[in-house]
């Protein structure tokens, strides 16, 4: 069944389009003339005026274009209206800014003032041709001599309101339902100019991270989504079908060991920047799609990746925002180096007050944390029961902090730490008390990397959400000699976040997921 107005003023727009067709006029042209995008017009008009010679009054403002004028054909949506008679004021905005338009009913002509006047609405779409201007009050402006409509919109954009304090112009968003921002993100970035300019803030993020890792030699390469044995995490895949190969596939979780296969081919330094997808809970900085930098390099080990992190983080901050000190979750970060590089037996025995190395058993260590008040889902592993407890000082860790050394049992790809058997040579890093990446001195032995496969298969069950399955191929790939290597997992969301100050993943997703729109009752957050 055809669309329907849902409301009055979706019945009064479409009255307007059919009064403009009536009238002969396309209201979706096929065609369009710019010249100028807004930024370069108000550029090219500011760049012809006169200077001002210094202690000279200001030239009187005629209100009427210059001897020479700078005509320019400029396209915009809608976004304000004013005037009566027969002169009128509006602002059109493009993707570069926006700017006044002067419309005089003697200059555009009496049907084409009668349709803006009648017809047009906030959130059409324009097409100007005029000369470029300052009014009387001082403001650039198009004097149109000629207005074409390009696109008629049906349903009206939220109005946003705006109110001059002290100077400044606050804006008042236009959705109070923030999931529904999200779920029509094209209406939230058409009625917010700072929701776009976050976008553009994770666009050059992207940029200043590959610009970086080209510039240490490493080469991007390009991995499979679809894998037939998923890996280098620890999280539950999503599951799909090849109906002509029938084959069970999975979106990958990781892009570990294909990367790593890439070293035993022969490159020094591969880096990928792309889409994992783990079918896990969503929170505040988990969505079950996201995107992710994994890099790994030859002939060097955590501590050179350390290095790494350190440099590529801060020049990343430095490149975006134009320092190296950020505000984040109302903190100022300090990520210029260097970063404290914290134990992790050290850092929980003093934050959590227990030292997991004395109790050496599941058992043993489960027991302690329910005595010191810890709520403990039974069952767990030895390092499973560690890294919960990790997870109760996370927030603490305010500024940059490497913690390192992690048990053996959840680190599967990660080389022993010398002379400890408990642990390997493994950190993640965290910042305003959020973990942001991972990395590892490799494994390169496929004997051990074996026999981890078949300890975590005995250790967490087929079906368990963190098992890790044996991947031949791979093993097959370390069998003909892998260099000694270090490997950098980091979520591109989560450095957004930090770098925009946003409290949610969802706010640095064009497209983040959600609940059905007609199942209030899903559950959207996990803590």
């Amino acid at each position: 069944m055809p669309w329907q107005p849902t409301n009055k003023l979706e019945q009064e727009r479409l009255e307007k389009l059919e009064r403009i067709i009536a009238r002969g006029i396309d209201p979706y042209p096929g065609r369009v003339k710019r010249t100028h995008t807004i930024v370069q017009a108000v550029s090219a008009f500011t760049a012809s005026e006169p200077a001002t010679p210094e202690g000279a009054e200001p030239v009187q403002l005629s209100g009427t274009p210059p001897e020479n004028p700078i005509n320019v054909t400029v396209c915009g949506r809608l976004k304000s209206m004013r005037g009566s008679g027969k002169v009128s004021f509006a602002d059109i905005e493009d993707g570069t800014g926006r700017v006044q338009l002067f419309i005089k009913q003697d200059k555009v002509g009496d049907a084409t003032y009668e349709m803006l006047k009648r017809d047009l609405d906030l959130g059409d779409f324009l097409q100007i041709s005029g000369a470029m201007m300052r009014t009387r009050a001082g403001e650039i402006s198009v004097q149109a001599d000629e207005l074409v409509l390009l696109s008629k919109a049906i349903s009206p954009l939220p109005v946003v309101k705006e109110q001059e304090i002290e100077g400044q112009t606050v804006r008042y968003a236009a959705f109070k339902d923030v999931e529904e921002r999200y779920r029509q993100r094209y209406v939230d970035l058409a009625s917010n100019p700072e929701v776009r300019d976050l976008f553009r803030a994770r666009a050059r993020t992207v940029s200043a991270v590959r610009r970086f890792m080209d510039g240490e030699d490493f080469l991007e390469v390009e991995t499979p989504i679809l894998q037939p044995i998923y890996g280098g995490a620890a999280a539950r895949p999503f599951t799909t079908f090849h109906n002509q190969l029938h084959q069970e596939l999975y979106l990958r979780i990781s892009f570990e060991l294909y990367l790593k296969r890439l070293l035993v081919g022969g490159y020094d330094a591969v880096y990928e920047i792309g889409r994992d997808f783990r079918n896990e809970g969503v929170s505040f900085k988990h969505n079950p799609e996201f995107t992710q930098l994994e890099f790994y390099k030859a002939y060097i080990d955590y501590n050179g990746v350390m290095d790494l992190t350190e440099r590529l983080v801060s020049s990343v901050a430095k490149d975006v925002t134009g320092s190296t000190t950020v505000h984040f979750r109302d903190h100022d970060i300090q990520l210029a180096a260097p970063w404290r590089r914290w134990r992790m037996r050290d850092a929980i025995r003093e934050l959590a007050g227990i030292d997991y190395a004395d109790y050496p058993t599941a058992d043993a260590l489960e027991a302690i944390m329910r005595e010191k008040g810890h709520s403990v889902k039974p069952g767990q592993t030895w390092g499973k029961l560690v890294e919960e407890l990790l997870g109760g000082i996370e927030g603490q860790l305010i500024q940059p902090t490497f913690i390192i050394d992690y048990p053996r049992d959840i680190s599967p790809f990660a080389k022993r730490a010398p002379h400890d058997p408990l642990h390997v040579e493994r950190f993640e890093f965290y910042i305003a008390g959020m973990e942001f990446g991972n990395a590892f001195t490799e494994l390169n032995d496929p004997r051990d990397q074996e026999q981890r496969f078949l300890d975590m298969a005995q250790m967490y069950g087929e079906d368990a959400e963190d098992a890790t399955p044996i991947d031949e191929d791979y093993l097959r790939a370390m069998r003909y000699g892998m260099p000694p290597n270090g490997g950098f997992g980091m979520g591109i969301d989560r450095l957004v976040m930090m770098l925009t100050n946003s409290d949610t993943i969802r706010e640095v997703l064009l497209y983040p997921h959600l609940r059905k729109a007609d199942n209030p009752t899903t559950a959207q957050d996990e803590s």
